[in-house]
């Protein structure tokens, strides 16, 4: 107790004897950066801190090669690409399905895209549908990027021929169960303002979708996975399916790839 007491007493003289503006400075002066220094720290061949925004780069993601087996086999084909730097960029959006050997949908976006703040893009451009029913180009503009949590969000509006208008909201979310295994979960919807009935769509929210996809990375650029599906016609979009003879809700198996370069 007594040695407690002492050491207690020591620390306390010397914070009484040390002015305070004697302990915020060093023992030793810094000296000041030369650009002998610099140079030690960058040598020629490193280019300083060099910048990317001029840079011309960009990639190519099948985000889904898959199939979905049953009594009406299906094969579904979801790509983006981009080429540009990090501020403006050029974004190429392709959507395509084959159900029973038939072309049932295809459609292709060119978008201009810029960067508004850090995780976010503004894009805006044209989407063309080639399926189903005759062709149809519409007008298009949205935002994409990061939201919080780790969640990939994109919102897409659109106005086509005929007072057509159609949103589209998507939003997936990675979860790293290892380095290499992860599940991911997907989620998107549809709004539609005009009724067609070639397309059997109707008013409203149209469509929602929900998936579940577990992929293994043998390499970053190359996952194959297994997932599950569910999609629902709602609203008046489902009425249009029963007088069809369609099915309002469909919950499909699918095996699949995921590539990017």
């Amino acid at each position: 107790m007594s040695l407690f007491f002492v050491t207690a007493a020591a620390a306390l003289a010397v914070s009484v004897s040390v002015p305070p503006q004697d302990l915020q400075q060093p023992k030793e002066p810094i000296p000041p950066i030369t650009e002998a220094d610099r140079e030690a720290a960058f040598p020629p061949g490193l280019d300083g801190h060099t910048t990317h925004e001029t840079g011309l780069r960009g990639l190519v993601l099948f985000d889904r090669l898959e199939w979905h087996p049953g009594e009406t086999p299906r094969a579904e084909l979801e790509n983006t690409t981009w080429i540009g730097g990090d501020i403006a960029r050029l974004w190429l959006r392709v959507n395509g399905a084959l159900e029973d050997g038939r072309l049932e949908d295809a459609r292709l976006e060119v978008l201009y895209g810029r960067s508004v703040s850090r995780w976010w893009d503004i894009v805006g451009g044209v989407r063309q549908d080639f399926r189903p029913g005759d062709p149809l180009t519409w007008a298009a503009v949205g935002i994409q990027g990061l939201a919080v949590y780790f969640f990939e969000v994109q919102v897409t509006g659109y106005v086509g021929s005929g007072g057509r208008t159609a949103l589209e909201l998507e939003a997936e979310h990675d979860l790293l169960l290892t380095n290499r295994l992860i599940l991911q979960s997907t989620a998107d919807a549809a709004l539609h303002g005009k009724r067609d009935e070639v397309r059997g769509i109707g008013t409203g929210l149209s469509s929602v979708e929900a998936g579940l996809q577990l992929r293994y990375e043998v390499r970053r650029e190359f996952a194959p996975y297994v997932g599950v599906t569910w999609e629902r016609a709602m609203g008046s979009t489902a009425r249009i399916a029963r007088e069809n003879g369609e099915n309002v809700g469909d919950a499909r198996m699918a095996v699949g790839l995921r590539l990017w370069w």
